[in-house]
């Protein structure tokens, strides 16, 4: 039974970080056969029967519920936006749908299934057929099964005046149907009988609401790779897998004491591991791939850090088109966080400006640390920090923590005597080496010239690498650990100027760089969100399905464990006490794991799967 179900499985794929199996792993020998076959034996296993009746009456239930709809009941609705514009569309669908055509148009014939027709429509109450409804309308009609729903469907594409539509609306109803009833749509019912129907699985229904609810393009295109049906199939296929597995462990359970098995308990679930091994590898990689997703979902998170009058309100504000955040130029205006949700190349970001963070009580200094490019700079010392600043300082903190990208903002200053120096702050850079990608830019550019500008810049970079370092060589003695990939990587270093893009000089197609940082935003974001070119339908994977995923995956860690089990407690004690797997135990933990990969494409049988579907079809 197992022999034919590996030979399909897919082979490992060996690329980082996605090297994993994606089905099955190879076996070190066959699986075990028994002597007499199930038919043999008298019948199929009962167990089997058991979870294969489940499943066949949870599918049964389905259609007995869609049958009972085709029989009594056709829905229409509005499938077009609300609102005034040139074409609206009207979908009718259910065993009524020929009827309403019937009664709209009593005198034309249908217009061939799939073919397009033009046609008057009246009002059905209207026997003589002068109150006309709308004319000129193109007419569909497409006959059941093969149709969005499964069922007959009619599409009445009328002209989008409000009062056209409600015209079309209002007559429906009154209609005659003889064989079903006719009523409004609720929300998602045509979704929900496609569902029914076996049209569409719940991943593809999943991915229809992304697709409707997408605000980018990045978003879009994570949608409509959920539509191609791929994630339900492995769905399905694990599920049917464990089945097989559970069957052949069951049979064992059952007819253990009356036929004879080549192999012992214990033998057999080892190679059962072998099949659930591979089956968690995948799931590792579609939990991977749904980490990714909810990122274009929910947004990737920035932060902006740095030290007061850096100039991180003036970026924010470039970045995001609009005043977003209060310009001044007195140090420290930014006390709590102003965020603001944007897109940046088809990725939703949702930038946040913190408190400039103070570590020193002198900003600059030609002692400091933070003085970079040799100047003996002396200012007077700064104001110290109030309670509500440390308290902006704490939630930038915070806020960093929590972000995906971090961008350190650093500024040119000129001492009293001339000389520049960059103004930057120790604290960000060690903040943002604990994200997972961070920029460094350098604000004020254009208040020295390229030459001094390219001598700061080298400077800078050489003595953000040495603090670096530092810390990770630091780190074992204070705790204060440092991602070893953050820290030895070399950080991006851009040159900006936010006063030059406010001026928006002529001539220029990116005055202060503000274009290029984008740029450089944009290319992290791909990296946060990457995936192997044939694996982009992981970025389809919802959070409802991931959660549904960690469950089945702690079922099939627990069936690992229990096929794992050592044969005895002890091999000196000689009164060892037998310590064989439990295989009506693990037999529970592939049921359970079965039962959770249903859940996910809509077959199980649970309680709360009705409450389920109820909220993915209104989306």
């Amino acid at each position: 039974m197992f022999r034919h179900a590996l030979r399909g499985g897919a082979t490992n794929r060996n690329f980082s970080p996605w090297a994993a199996p994606i089905l099955l792993q190879s076996r070190p020998r066959a699986w075990p056969t028994y002597k007499a076959g199930f038919h043999e034996l008298g019948g199929d296993a009962p167990h089997r029967n058991a979870e294969s009746d489940s499943h066949s009456a949870s599918n049964s239930s389905r259609r007995s519920h869609s049958d009972h709809i085709l029989k009594n009941e056709t829905i229409y609705a509005l499938s077009s936006g609300a609102g005034r514009a040139g074409i609206a569309v009207i979908r009718v669908s259910g065993p009524g749908s020929l009827d309403v055509y019937r009664s709209l148009c009593p005198s034309n014939p249908p217009p061939k299934p799939r073919y397009a027709g033009v046609r008057t429509l009246t009002d059905p109450g209207d026997a003589s057929g002068a109150s006309i409804l709308d004319s000129d309308a193109l007419v569909l009609y497409f006959p059941g099964p093969k149709t969005v729903t499964g069922e007959d469907v009619l599409e009445l594409h009328v002209h989008g005046g409000h009062a056209t539509v409600k015209a079309v609306l209002s007559a429906i109803p009154r209609c005659m149907l003889p064989r079903a009833k006719i009523r409004y749509a609720e929300p998602g019912e045509f979704t929900k009988r496609a569902f029914l129907n076996g049209r569409l699985d719940l991943a593809q229904v999943e991915s229809l609401g992304e697709t409707l609810a997408a605000e980018t393009e990045q978003q879009r295109r994570a949608a409509v790779r959920g539509t191609s049906g791929i994630l339900g199939k492995a769905y399905e296929g694990w599920r049917q897998q464990l089945l097989l597995a559970r069957a052949e462990i069951e049979a064992l359970i059952d007819f253990s004491e009356d036929q004879h098995f080549d192999e012992s308990p214990a033998e057999l679930l080892t190679n059962v591991s072998w099949l659930v091994d591979g089956i968690l590898g995948s799931i590792r990689l579609y939990r991977l791939g749904s980490q990714r997703s909810e990122l274009l979902r929910n947004g990737i998170r920035i932060a902006l850090l740095g030290p007061p009058n850096v100039g991180k309100s003036s970026l924010m504000n470039q970045i995001v088109g609009r005043e977003a955040s209060i310009v001044s130029a007195e140090a420290g205006t930014t006390r709590d966080i102003v965020e603001a949700s944007l897109d940046i190349r088809g990725f939703l970001c949702s930038f946040a400006d913190t408190a400039g963070i103070r570590t020193t009580s002198v900003v600059a200094s030609s002692s400091s640390s933070d003085a970079v490019g040799g100047a003996k700079a002396s200012s007077p010392p700064a104001a110290a920090i109030s309670t509500i600043e440390e308290e902006g300082i704490r939630r930038a903190r915070n806020k960093a923590r929590d972000s995906d990208v971090i961008i350190v903002l650093a500024s040119v200053e000129l001492a009293s005597d001339g000389t520049p120096w960059i103004n930057y702050d120790t604290e960000t850079l060690r903040l943002a080496a604990g994200a997972q990608q961070f920029i460094v830019a350098v604000n004020k550019s254009d208040v020295v010239d390229r030459d001094v500008l390219r001598n700061l810049l080298r400077d800078f970079a050489a003595s953000v690498r040495m603090d670096q370092e530092g810390r990770l060589s630091s780190s074992s003695h204070d705790g204060d650990l440092v991602p070893l990939a953050a820290a030895a990587a070399e950080p991006p270093l851009l040159a900006i100027s936010c006063r030059a893009a406010a001026a928006d000089a002529k001539g220029l197609t990116d005055p202060g760089g503000i274009q290029a940082l984008a740029e450089k935003l944009a290319q992290s974001f791909a990296v946060l969100t990457s995936v192997p070119s044939d694996m982009q339908h992981l970025l389809s994977v919802t959070e409802r399905q991931n959660q549904l995923l960690v469950v089945c995956q702690r079922h099939l860690e627990d069936f690992v464990t229990e096929a794992a089990r050592r044969r005895s407690c002890g091999t000196l004690d000689e009164h060892a006490v037998s310590a064989e797997p439990d295989v009506v135990l693990a037999a529970e933990h592939l049921r359970l794991a079965a039962n959770c990969l249903a859940s996910i494409t809509g077959h199980g049988d649970a309680g709360d799967v009705e409450e389920v579907l109820g909220v993915i079809f209104e989306k």
